[in-house]
């Protein structure tokens, strides 16, 4: 399990997570993820990613197509394996500052292990103006809510309470400063094995062309 106060310390970070994407620097945007754009504020316990545009990358490969590098941006994810056993469950919650900006696409999330799906977005901004709640049973199988984000200006509160419902299927509650936004279903989650992410990726889904000058974060 990982302690409320991970980002307190660096030897605490260091105990719970590894920087970049479990599989390496690229995932399915712009950007190319590196340790230098991230970093730990451990007064406060608060984790910044942060992107900055570059140029001369070569494209990373998703899917079978190639994707233009125009950034390099900071993910860091879980050394834990999720599963949700049966009767058993999870709670995710952190306090976020996301940006909306069109280009920009953080997300806190889970993924599967082994394969996929399963894959829960418990968090994801996509440029909109909104934040939206995800679960994907297949590629075309999708449990999606988008709604609004007030204030971006101001933190807001996300909990994900994930539970066994009948020793096969996990249901998941998605909450928004207390507020219940949505409950969807992962058909066969549970005993699936999940890497837990937290990453600022930028363009692919939240838009092109993403922000130019100044710092993401």
């Amino acid at each position: 399990m990982i302690p409320r106060d991970v980002f307190s310390s660096q030897s605490k970070f260091d105990a719970d997570f590894n920087y970049l994407y479990p599989w390496g620097t690229d995932h399915n945007g712009a950007s190319r993820m590196d340790k230098a754009h991230v970093s730990i504020e451990y007064s406060s316990n608060t984790l910044t990613l942060a992107a900055d545009r570059v140029s001369g990358q070569p494209p990373a490969t998703h899917g079978g197509k190639q994707i233009p590098i125009n950034y390099l941006a900071g993910t860091v994810h879980a050394k834990e394996h999720f599963s949700v056993a049966p009767t058993g469950g999870y709670d995710f919650e952190a306090e976020f500052l996301a940006p909306v900006t069109r280009g920009t696409w953080p997300a806190f999330w889970l993924t599967a292990v082994d394969g996929w799906p399963p894959e829960i977005d418990l968090a994801e901004w996509k440029g909109s103006g909104k934040i939206s709640f995800n679960t994907f049973n297949t590629s075309s199988q999708v449990s999606a809510k988008d709604v609004n984000y007030p204030s971006p200006g101001n933190w807001h509160k996300i909990l994900c309470e994930l539970r066994d419902l009948n020793r096969a299927d996990v249901g998941i509650k998605f909450y928004m400063d207390g507020q219940l936004v949505t409950s969807q279903v992962g058909k066969g989650f549970v005993g699936k094995r999940m890497w837990f992410v937290i990453n600022l990726q930028m363009e692919g889904s939240s838009g092109t062309p993403g922000p130019n000058g100044s710092r993401q974060s």
